[in-house]
C-alpha cells in the first residue's frame, strides 16, 4: 500500500469521485486529527454530503422491492448469478425520481395494508367480546334512565347467582339481576337497579368477583354491533384488495427500482468518501491508501483532472493503520475465507495463504478421504462456477470447495473409500463372491485403509503435523532474521530444530531401525545424554535468559524448556485428529451401507423392495455422513491452521482494505 495525498478543484470533485468508484482501488482515510492544531485548521472545513437523504431513499427503494417480492414473487433459477450492468449505468440517476415515486406509492399501499390489518384485528376482537351478549336485546349504549341504572359484566362461574341476587335484594328489593349467558368460566349478567343504590350495588357485586363488561360505549344491540363489525371487516378486505392490486401494478417496474436502489448505494459510497475530505471554497483535500501496482493507472486519472497529488510509503509507525489487501493466485486465493475468519495479517508481515493452502487442502482431503464425497464436492463447485459466475467471497468458497473435493477424491483412492465400502458390499452380493474387493482391480486402492492400518495412518498424521509446524517455524526464523533478531532466531527456532534433529538421530540409532534400513547411526553421549541435545538445551537456556536478570534467568530458562516440551507434545498430538476423522467417516459410512444392504443379504439377492430400501437408507445415511464430515473436517482443519500453524509465526490484527467501489445489492458491475 501507498499513502495518497490529493488536492482537486471543487468543480471537478463529483467527476473525480465517479472515476474513482469505477476503479475501486482508493480507500479514503479520516484526516481531521491531523488538521487539528495546525495552521490548516482554520482554512479548511469538512465536506458535507447528502448521506441522510440517500439512506432514506435507499431504504425506500429496497423496501419497495421487498414488498413487491411478497405480493408478486419472482421465481429465480437455482444458483442464478446477479444480473450485470455497466458502471456508468449505476452512476446515471436520470430515472431515479420516477423510481422513487413508484417506491413511495408501493410503501404507501403497504402501510395502508398494515393499518387495515390492525383495524381488522380490532374488529375481530369486538366481535369476540360481543359473543356472550348476543342473547341480550337491550341497546348496549344505554346506561340507564332518569331513575334507573344499568350494569353489564361477568361473575365467576363458581359463584351461585341466587346468592348474588339475594345479597342485592337486601339492599333494595326492586333490583333485578339477569343472566344473559354463561360458559364454564363466567356468568354474564345484566343488573337493573335504582341510581341511588348503584354505589352499594357495585360494592356488593365486587365482593362476588364482578367485572364490568368491555362492551360499554356501543350503540345498538349486540347482534347489530356484530353485524356492523362484520361489515367493517368486509369493507376493509375490499380496501386491502385494492391496495394489493395497486402494489401488483408496479411489478413491471421492479427491475427499475432494483437498479435505482443500487444507484443510490453507489451515491452513498461516494458520500461516505466525501465526508472524510476537507476543503476550501475552491479546492478539496483528500487522503487515503492505494495499492502500489495501481499508482500509475491512478496517476493518469488525477492528471486528467489537474489534481496535485503525491504518494508515499507508509512509515513503520503507521503500519497498524495501513489497510491490508491479500493478493494471491487462483490456488492460494481459495484460502482467503479461512484467513478472513481468523484475522488478516498485520501490515508488513507474511501473507499465510501461499504457505497454508497446500496443507489445508491436503489435511481436508485426508480427513474426508472418500472418492464419492470428493466427486460430489467437485461437481458442486463446477456447477457454482458455471451457473453463478461467482465473485468475491462466493468465488473463494467455490474455489475451496473445488480443491477440497479434488483432494478428498485423491485421498479416497489411497484409503479405499467410495461412499465408504459401498462398491465392495454391492458387488459381493451380486457376484456371490464374499472376497471381492476393488483393490484387486485398481492398483494402490486402499493402501492406507485407516481401519486396517490405523497405526501407519496415525504415524503419518503426526509426521505431517511435524512438517507443518516446522514450516511455520522456518517462516518465523526468516522474519526474525530480516528484522535483525538473529540471536532470537538461532537460540529459539535453531535450538528447537537441533532437538528435532536429535530425535531423528536417536530413532536412527535404534536396533529395530537397523533391521529395516540396514544401518544405524551412532550418536555421541555426555553422561548418557546425546551431544546434540546437550547443545540444544544450552542454547535454549541461554536464549531464554539472555535478557533476564538475576534469578529471573533461571526461571526464564526452565520455563522455556517446560513450555517447549509440553507445547510441542500437545501440538503434535493435535494432528492425530486427521486419522480420527478419516476413520470415523469411513466407519459411519460402512455402518449405513451394511444396514442398507441387510434386507438384500437376508434374501440372498436384490429384489424391488430391497433395492428401494437400500437406496433410501443409502441416500439418507450418506447425506447425514457427508454433511457431518464436511463441517467437522473444515472446523478441525481450521483449528490446525489457526492454532498449531499460525501460532508459530502469524501476526494478526490487519485492517481490511475497503476502497470506494460499487457495492450494490441487486446488480454487479461488468468486469472489463
Amino acid at each position: 500500500m501507498k499513502k495518497l495525498r490529493l488536492v482537486a478543484l471543487r468543480s471537478r470533485k463529483e467527476e473525480l469521485l465517479r472515476d474513482l468508484i469505477q476503479m475501486g482501488c482508493v480507500e479514503f482515510r479520516e484526516i481531521e486529527s491531523e488538521i487539528q492544531g495546525t495552521e490548516a485548521e482554520g482554512l479548511v472545513t469538512r465536506e458535507s454530503s447528502e448521506m441522510m437523504r440517500l439512506k432514506s431513499q435507499h431504504a425506500a427503494l429496497t423496501g419497495a422491492v421487498t414488498t413487491l417480492g411478497k405480493y408478486v414473487p419472482v421465481k429465480s433459477k437455482l444458483l442464478a448469478p446477479k444480473p450485470e450492468c455497466e458502471g456508468q449505468t449505476l452512476l446515471d440517476d436520470s430515472d431515479l425520481e420516477a423510481a422513487m415515486r413508484d417506491a413511495e406509492a408501493i410503501e404507501g399501499a403497504e402501510d395502508r395494508i398494515r393499518r387495515i390489518a390492525a383495524e381488522e384485528s380490532r374488529q375481530r376482537g369486538v366481535i369476540e367480546s360481543l359473543v356472550p351478549w348476543l342473547p341480550l336485546d337491550a341497546d348496549l349504549g344505554v346506561e340507564g334512565t332518569g331513575r334507573c341504572a344499568v350494569m353489564k359484566g361477568s361473575i365467576p362461574g363458581r359463584v351461585k347467582l341466587d346468592e348474588v341476587d339475594a345479597a342485592l335484594r337486601q339492599i333494595n328489593e326492586e333490583a333485578e339481576l339477569f343472566r344473559v349467558s354463561a360458559d364454564k368460566n363466567q356468568n354474564y349478567v345484566f343488573l337493573l337497579c335504582m341510581k341511588e343504590d348503584l354505589p352499594a350495588m357495585q360494592e356488593c357485586l365486587r365482593s362476588f368477583g364482578f367485572s364490568a363488561s368491555a362492551v360499554t360505549g356501543m350503540n345498538g344491540t349486540a347482534r347489530e354491533c356484530t353485524a356492523a363489525a362484520e361489515q367493517t371487516i368486509r369493507d376493509l378486505a375490499a380496501e386491502r384488495a385494492d391496495c394489493v392490486k395497486t402494489i401488483e401494478s408496479y411489478a413491471a417496474r421492479r427491475e427499475a427500482m432494483m437498479l435505482a436502489a443500487d444507484k443510490v448505494a453507489a451515491r452513498m459510497s461516494m458520500a461516505e468518501a466525501e465526508e472524510r475530505c476537507f476543503g476550501t471554497e475552491q479546492a478539496v483535500v483528500m487522503e487515503g491508501w492505494i495499492p502500489e501496482e495501481r499508482e500509475e493507472e491512478l496517476g493518469k486519472v488525477f492528471d486528467k483532472y489537474d489534481c496535485a497529488w503525491e504518494t508515499a510509503e507508509p512509515e513503520e509507525g503507521e503500519y497498524p493503520t495501513v489497510p491490508v489487501e491479500l493478493k494471491n493466485n487462483n490456488f492460494t486465493n481459495s484460502l482467503n475465507m479461512v484467513t478472513n475468519m481468523y484475522s488478516l495479517p498485520a501490515y508488513g508481515t507474511v501473507d499465510p495463504n501461499p504457505l497454508m493452502a497446500p496443507f489445508f487442502i491436503l489435511f481436508f482431503g485426508l480427513m474426508m478421504a472418500d472418492v464419492g464425497y470428493g466427486l460430489l464436492m467437485t461437481i458442486g463447485a463446477i456447477v457454482i462456477f458455471k451457473t453463478m459466475k461467482p465473485r468475491g467471497g462466493t468465488r473463494v468458497f467455490a474455489q475451496l470447495l473445488l480443491y477440497g473435493g479434488i483432494s478428498t477424491a485423491l485421498c479416497g483412492v489411497i484409503t479405499g473409500g467410495f461412499f465408504s465400502d459401498a462398491i465392495d458390499q454391492v458387488v459381493r452380493l451380486v457376484s456371490g463372491n464374499p472376497q471381492w474387493t476393488v483393490a484387486s482391480y485398481i492398483p494402490g486402492w486402499g493402501i492406507l485403509n485407516p481401519q486396517e492400518k490405523s497405526i501407519a495412518v496415525l504415524v503419518g498424521s503426526l509426521v505431517l503435523g511435524l512438517i507443518h509446524m516446522n514450516v511455520g517455524m522456518a517462516v518465523n526464523f526468516v522474519m526474525r532474521w530480516k528484522k535483525g533478531d538473529k540471536a532470537g532466531a538461532i537460540f529459539e527456532e535453531g535450538a528447537q530444530w537441533l532437538i528435532l534433529l536429535t530425535g531423528i538421530l536417536w530413532a536412527l540409532s535404534m536396533d529395530m531401525v537397523e533391521g529395516v534400513l540396514g544401518f544405524k547411526v551412532d550418536i555421541g553421549n555426555i553422561n548418557g545424554i546425546p551431544v546434540p541435545l546437550c547443545a540444544a538445551l544450552l542454547m535454549m537456556l541461554y536464549g531464554a535468559g539472555r535478557e533476564a536478570k538475576g534469578f529471573g534467568k533461571i526461571t526464564a530458562a526452565f520455563g522455556c524448556i517446560y513450555n517447549f516440551a509440553t507445547g510441542w507434545f500437545g501440538d503434535i498430538l493435535s494432528y492425530s485428529r486427521i486419522m480420527a476423522l478419516m476413520l470415523a467417516g469411513g466407519v459411519i459410512g460402512q455402518v449405513f451401507n451394511t444396514v442398507a444392504i441387510m434386507p438384500a443379504q437376508n434374501a440372498g439377492k436384490f429384489s424391488v423392495i430391497s433395492v428401494i430400501v437400500f437406496i433410501l437408507i443409502f441416500l439418507v445415511g450418506h447425506a447425514l455422513n457427508f454433511g457431518l464430515n464436511i463441517l467437522g473436517c473444515f472446523v478441525h482443519d481450521l483449528r490446525l491452521q489457526c492454532l498449531e500453524f499460525f501460532g508459530k509465526f502469524y501476526q494478526d490484527g490487519g485492517k481490511p482494505f475497503r476502497p470506494l467501489k460499487f457495492n450494490g445489492k441487486f446488480y454487479q458491475v461488468k468486469e472489463n
